[in-house]
């Protein structure tokens, strides 16, 4: 097996385990911020508006933990530094 099949696959596994892991944890995140907000609400609907506003702006910012896993996976799959560098290496 050559280092480009390797980087390939590695490439490729480290993906779709980014995306895997880094899911998991804004939706757990995004679930118990939900869950809190709704619990506040029930306690004092009078807040709804200021719950519900600082409710979306938190999930906005668990959200972009996840969107920089994909980011990060869409690179190693497109627009992977290291097959260039292997490419040269080799002579091809």
């Amino acid at each position: 097996m050559d280092s480009i099949n390797i980087i390939g696959m590695v490439s490729v596994i480290t993906a779709g385990l980014t995306t895997a892991i880094g899911s998991i944890g804004p939706s757990l995140g995004e679930g118990r911020a939900v869950a809190q907000a709704l619990g506040s609400i029930a306690q004092q609907p009078d807040e709804t508006n200021s719950i519900t506003r600082t409710l979306f702006v938190g999930l906005a910012m668990i959200e972009s933990t996840a969107i920089y896993c994909f980011v990060v996976s869409m690179i190693l799959l497109f627009a992977n530094p290291f097959w260039d560098y292997v490419v040269k290496k080799a002579g091809g």
